[in-house]
């Protein structure tokens, strides 16, 4: 295989050489911090997960950068807040002129493949903001979430149904990608983007089987999610929705296993940086007690806390756990670290975690901010929509219908130009060290604050804002300035550079 290049660190005082690792970036949709076996979840199934806990880096306090989907990928391809960039809520999509990882590794030299769910944009060719568009040589991807025998878009071209389980599928085509990096003598750079756990639910007869004997008080609550016969909204047994659910996260765990078990095969592992994590906290159809408050679509900390996980033999060569908060947003940072790359020359909001790699930072030296934009901000300024409609439709269908449509159509709009208070609205937070400040605007009367000190009570259950006001107004000051940069991106400005 042809030589890496090869790059310097400073370990333990020491500068010592390493190559530049092939990458497999893996997340999940919808899993939730505590849905794994090694978290001490009552009934999930995640021997694989488990296992690269066990032997790996473990991100016990690891962050999607938002509280839903498509925003959370935006932060994960570009290292940016998606507000910087109009990627709002789910079904907004990002602009074509932001930078993505694939667009640097791939001018470093990887190939550079993507395999799964997108929901940044639509995935056909002639979108600009299709995975071929930001930056990756080949992609196998849904507009949305799927499900079994899914409908992807090979290259941007029209949907293929393919059968069999959604999970494996997409590892196995991630499998032949890499071969054929592999054949071609270049360094992969693969990203896999499970449809799973996203609702509506559907699992192989023997995963379903794993869990037969869930517990019976689960039968006794009903809980909303899309019916896999109609495609519209059904009240169910909860209980039969854990079933569902908990079959998809065992069959994605057991395709990273298949992954995992090719990387060693094909003697990739040792080299090969394999990452985990989810896009957002367990949906409330789905949650159970959790250490942790809220769920998804809040900024409370089970709304953004997803499982995080790095196994990278050459480089991590003994199991850890770390407590270091981390997000999706530094992604973009430390691969740029780990592969001698520059970054963007515009404002990013991750780090470097090149030095947690190595066990070098005891504590994350900046915030993280989680925001939620108030998208009724446009409704009264007729906003602009900032690239063609007819280029932002979706063509690969799910079970999920919306507006009676089985494809998904995207937004993103142009700033009006004038920055007033109403654009710094939304829920939104900022943690600190110990301290989380969240802010809440009510539909009438004032704004809530709510101060927390994560470290003492991760649950979130004790307001402190009367005992430690200087606290909270210090943080809500930072949080202010944070949003004015990034209003500032989102008015164009970082394009212009």
């Amino acid at each position: 295989m042809k030589q890496l290049p090869f790059l310097l660190f400073a370990f333990a005082g020491v500068t010592v050489f390493a190559a530049t690792p092939n990458i497999v970036l893996l997340m999940g949709d919808d899993h939730g911090w505590e849905e794994t076996g090694y978290h001490g979840h009552p009934h999930v199934k995640t021997p694989v997960l488990d296992e690269i806990a066990a032997t790996g880096l473990r991100l016990d306090r690891f962050h999607s950068a938002h509280p839903s989907c498509s925003p959370t990928r935006a932060s994960f391809l570009t290292g940016r807040h998606p507000n910087r960039m109009g990627t709002f809520a789910p079904g907004w999509s990002f602009r074509p002129e932001e930078i993505t990882i694939a667009h640097i590794l791939r001018k470093a030299g990887y190939q550079c493949g993507h395999f799964g769910k997108w929901h940044v944009g639509a995935v056909k060719k002639e979108s600009p903001v299709s995975p071929g568009a930001m930056g990756f040589h080949e992609w196998l991807s849904h507009d949305n979430f799927f499900e079994l025998n899914p409908s992807l878009s090979r290259n941007g071209g029209p949907p293929e149904v393919f059968k069999g389980e959604g999970s494996e599928l997409i590892v196995r085509e991630a499998i032949q990608f890499i071969d054929r990096a592999r054949a071609e003598k270049k360094p992969f750079f693969t990203v896999i983007w499970f449809g799973s756990p996203h609702e509506p639910y559907s699992g192989l007869p023997a995963d379903l089987a794993l869990y037969d004997d869930l517990p019976a008080k689960y039968a006794t609550k009903n809980v909303k999610l899309t019916s896999n016969e109609t495609g519209a909204q059904v009240t169910r047994p909860q209980r039969e929705v854990l079933r569902e659910r908990y079959a998809e996260i065992t069959a994605m765990d057991r395709a990273i296993g298949m992954m995992r078990k090719h990387l060693a095969a094909h003697g990739l592992r040792q080299d090969t940086l394999l990452f985990y994590c989810g896009d957002n906290g367990t949906s409330a159809d789905a949650s159970l007690a959790s250490p942790h408050r809220g769920v998804k679509g809040q900024v409370y900390e089970a709304g953004t806390l997803v499982p995080g996980l790095i196994e990278w033999p050459a480089r991590i060569k003994q199991p850890r756990a770390t407590t270091v908060r981390a997000t999706t947003s530094d992604l973009l940072p430390t691969l740029c670290a780990l592969t001698g790359q520059p970054l963007p020359n515009r404002p990013l909001d991750g780090i470097d975690l090149t030095p947690l790699l190595d066990g070098r930072i005891a504590e994350r030296p900046v915030p993280i901010q989680i925001w939620e934009y108030n998208t009724a901000r446009f409704k009264d300024a007729k906003a602009v929509p900032y690239l063609d409609p007819e280029l932002q439709k979706g063509t690969t269908p799910l079970v999920k219908l919306a507006d009676g449509k089985a494809t998904r159509d995207f937004s993103n709009v142009r700033h009006p130009g004038q920055i007033t208070d109403a654009d710094y609205l939304g829920p939104r937070a900022i943690i600190d060290g110990r301290f989380k400040l969240v802010i809440h605007e009510p539909r009438q009367g004032e704004p809530k604050h709510e101060l927390f000190d994560v470290e003492a009570d991760p649950a979130e259950s004790t307001n402190l804002l009367q005992q430690q006001p200087g606290t909270a107004a210090k943080l809500q000051t930072k949080l202010r300035d944070w949003q004015r940069s990034v209003l500032q991106s989102l008015l164009g400005k970082d394009y212009k550079n």
